[in-house]
């Protein structure tokens, strides 16, 4: 097996991320792609990440494998790779280890990494069915949750026709952002839905926006949220939080 990357950020970035909710994994190593799928350790929020086989310069794999990962380990590896830096991914069975090459114009790094034996869970992907859908700007969606942030520890999206907010309400002050239905902002609402969410998750899922510029928003009337962060023909990264019930 051999991964390598011209665009380190692409598994870096995203791995940093996910590093947020999640301590060791199990990642997937597929004809097509490399998965991960994993619940965070409170079973609030689930991650889904995908990066296909046509974001690497060279992708080999002679059969699919499953090797566990502590990613703070491996994050650690991984920032040290610059922007113009190339990564090479290979596995040594024998040993046991994962190498991680850091290719660059004058020098050549190279780590090893002990692999884990985590007991392998088959994370079912719930199936959702949800009332509204919101692409959005990444900057414009970050900045209402860090506004709402100030306010209280949860927060309400709420969709209708042609209005998308985020909103909070404190002990002592509420908050409010309004976004309309424009180029920058579709909304897509069957019907008035609203549903509560943790700030703290919400944080750590909004920095999928170092992947791209836009994200797709899904939700129904206290229902689980979808968060995703697509690069096209390279990676998906997906959040399922689920929601904060009127009696929290």
């Amino acid at each position: 097996m051999k991964l390598t990357l011209s665009e380190p950020k692409y598994l870096k970035d995203s791995l940093l991320i996910i590093s947020e909710l999640v301590n060791s994994v199990n990642l997937r190593i597929m004809k097509d792609r490399i998965e991960l799928i994993a619940m965070d350790p409170a079973n609030v929020a689930m991650v889904i990440f995908k990066l296909l086989s046509s974001a690497f310069s060279e992708y080999s794999v002679d059969e699919e494998r499953v090797i566990g990962l502590n990613l703070t380990n491996l994050t650690q590896i991984l920032k040290r790779a610059k922007p113009t830096d190339t990564l090479s991914l290979q596995l040594d069975e024998g040993r046991n280890r994962l190498s991680v090459l850091l290719s660059g114009v004058s020098s050549t790094k190279r780590f090893e990494l002990a692999l884990l034996d985590i007991e392998h869970r088959e994370h079912k992907i719930p199936n959702l069915k949800f009332a509204a859908k919101v692409e959005s700007n990444t900057l414009l969606f970050n900045d209402a949750i860090e506004d709402m942030d100030v306010i209280s520890d949860s927060l309400s999206l709420v969709a209708g026709s042609d209005k998308f907010i985020i909103q909070s309400e404190g002990n002592t002050s509420s908050g409010k952002v309004e976004v309309i239905n424009d180029e920058d902002t579709i909304i897509n609402a069957a019907e008035n839905v609203s549903s509560r969410y943790s700030v703290e998750y919400m944080k750590k899922i909004v920095k999928g926006s170092k992947l791209t510029n836009n994200v797709i928003l899904e939700f129904a009337q206290d229902y689980p949220l979808r968060a995703e962060y697509k690069v096209l023909d390279k990676l998906s990264l997906t959040f399922i939080l689920a929601p904060r019930m009127p009696t929290e």
